[in-house]
């Protein structure tokens, strides 16, 4: 592949890390702001994308994220093969707590919600799954770290502890607990939390919930190491 043709596939990339969770669509102009790519360049990358269905066009001319990704993605999430182990616990984990329950993976720098269930409360903390977050804010997010390469004092606390704690750290009103799951050599194959609203899932509501987000994710990392 020529050296034009990288840098093509590199900025068509650019393109659809520019969107967010906060932001499902994006005209040519915020494109342009957030790639720093000229509007000649985004339009014609961006028709390129829509012909392959990386990208959507509305009838207001904003673009939004296509299928294709759906396809990918679950292609994605099957291939760690954790599906059939993993949801069964956040079932359980929702059913039992009352709270949202999440499994995480790492994601480079970030944290990638790879399972989900909400609670079916009308106040619970809402995210969807194939949502990236930061690593350094949230109780899954630190367990992150601590299972990961953070030698600060808050992963070595959440080393020996065992499990992390968060009140709105990403979301002023929403709090969280979390807990690694490990296999059978002590590694991390991911995090399993559960969150909910700071004014129902207090300090006292979350170390209640220990024990039982604890048990799940022994159960969970031995059917997985199996």
């Amino acid at each position: 592949m020529s050296e034009q043709n990288v840098s093509a596939v590199d900025r068509a990339l650019i393109i659809l890390d520019a969107f967010t969770d906060q932001d499902l669509d994006l005209s040519l102009k915020d494109l342009a702001e957030r790639t720093g790519m000229y509007k000649s360049t985004l339009s014609r990358l961006a028709g390129t994308l829509e012909s392959r269905g990386f990208l959507m066009i509305s009838g207001r001319g904003r673009y939004r994220l296509g299928p294709a990704l759906w396809r990918l993605g679950s292609i994605y999430r099957r291939s760690f093969r954790m599906d059939d182990i993993v949801r069964p616990h956040l079932s359980s984990l929702v059913s039992q707590s009352g709270e949202t329950a999440s499994f995480y993976v790492p994601e480079g720098s970030h944290r990638l919600c790879l399972f989900r269930e909400n609670s079916s409360r009308s106040l619970r903390h809402h995210l969807e799954e194939g949502a990236i977050l930061p690593i350094e804010c949230g109780a899954a997010g630190h367990v992150i770290r601590a299972w990961g390469n953070g030698v600060d004092d808050r992963a070595l606390e959440v080393l020996q502890d065992g499990f992390a704690q968060s009140h709105g750290e990403r979301d002023p009103d929403i709090s969280a607990i979390a807990v690694p799951v490990l296999d059978r050599h002590k590694q991390m194959l991911g995090v399993l939390s559960l969150s909910g609203p700071g004014s129902r899932f207090t300090s006292e509501n979350r170390l209640k919930a220990l024990p039982l987000l604890q048990s799940h994710a022994l159960e969970c990392g031995r059917s997985l190491s199996a």
